[in-house]
């Protein structure tokens, strides 16, 4: 499988030759989209259908991040002014009846998004509510308790994946502990690793989700030198052995602020680390060129998990 290690994201609502081209010549493995690229369903529906025509593949991703009230890029299509937190409150209220209700909306909303032509979700946040915790998690996260977090995350994964929507767990290994937001600048989190792993680590671990999405965040009782994103140690001895996650790490949005490097040694220091995807949100046509021609092809694990990705897709 010749793709390349990186999720591109477009300018505008219209794929300019430029764009065409870095589709069909460069191989991204994948296209992130926001709102800037989305003005009515028809004309969503017809950039992605070119998207998939031009990379000659039926399941080519099409990521978005479509979480409901205060992250929505299908706003103006897609009514769904509800939060994750909404459903973690009325799960401690009435477990029977969040389950419910909760598995009925993701049915709803996995429906509307194969009718566009999105194959990927990333969805669900994971991230443990604090009293402190920065409004940029916010009603994002569905709640204080890490086993109505864990629960509900489960439920989002299973229910999406049912639906062929593949999901993307996020912020691992946990970005509820901070009160900074990573956009912005780097959050540096003082907690122990015993700590963590109680809490901020336990809704992430057995979970069967296909992605999961880096936190930028400086953990310095475990590696003070790099954010989770850099850090092998991280990556390695957290993510994939104490949370035993399996699946495919992609890194958050390279060109936030809490990554102090330029765009190429963001990427590759994120791929040396051990994201084996690196996610770039911008969509300047000149830095997708640059980060294309830098970064390697995807390795034969990423491959093999990208197959298993397709699977859920069709």
């Amino acid at each position: 499988m010749k793709k390349k290690a990186i999720i591109i994201s477009i300018k505008g609502s219209k794929l300019t030759s430029k764009e065409r081209l870095i589709l069909s010549k460069g191989k991204p493995w994948g296209v992130i989209l926001f709102k800037r690229n989305i003005k009515t369903l028809t004309q969503i529906k017809d950039l992605i259908r070119k998207i998939k025509k031009i990379a000659k593949n039926k399941n080519f991703p099409i990521l978005i991040d479509e979480e409901g009230s205060t992250v929505t890029r299908l706003g103006n299509i897609i009514n769904h002014n509800i939060s994750a937190n909404y459903f973690g409150n009325l799960y401690h209220v009435n477990n029977k009846l969040c389950i419910k209700l909760y598995k009925e909306y993701l049915v709803s909303l996995c429906k509307n998004l194969r009718n566009i032509g999105i194959n990927i979700n990333t969805i669900p946040v994971l991230d443990i509510l604090r009293a402190n915790t920065n409004k940029v998690i916010g009603n994002r996260s569905f709640s204080s308790k890490k086993e109505i977090v864990k629960k509900l995350g489960q439920i989002t994964v299973e229910e999406c994946h049912t639906n062929n929507i593949a999901t993307v767990i996020k912020h691992i290994p946990g970005h509820g502990c901070t009160t900074f937001d990573s956009h912005l600048k780097m959050p540096k989190v003082n907690l122990t690793k015993g700590h963590l792993n109680k809490n901020d680590f336990f809704p992430f671990k057995k979970s069967a989700a296909k992605m999961a999405m880096t936190a930028h965040i400086l953990y310095k009782k475990i590696d003070r030198n790099n954010v989770a994103t850099f850090s092998k140690k991280i990556i390695k001895e957290i993510i994939r052995k104490k949370i035993g996650y399996k699946g495919i790490i992609m890194s958050d949005d390279i060109s936030m602020k809490a990554l102090k490097y330029d765009l190429i040694t963001n990427a590759k220091k994120s791929l040396e680390a051990g994201c084996n995807l690196v996610l770039y949100c911008a969509g300047n046509i000149n830095d997708n060129f640059k980060l294309i021609k830098s970064l390697p092809y995807i390795d034969k694990f990423t491959a093999k998990k990208t197959s298993e990705i397709y699977k859920i897709l069709r």
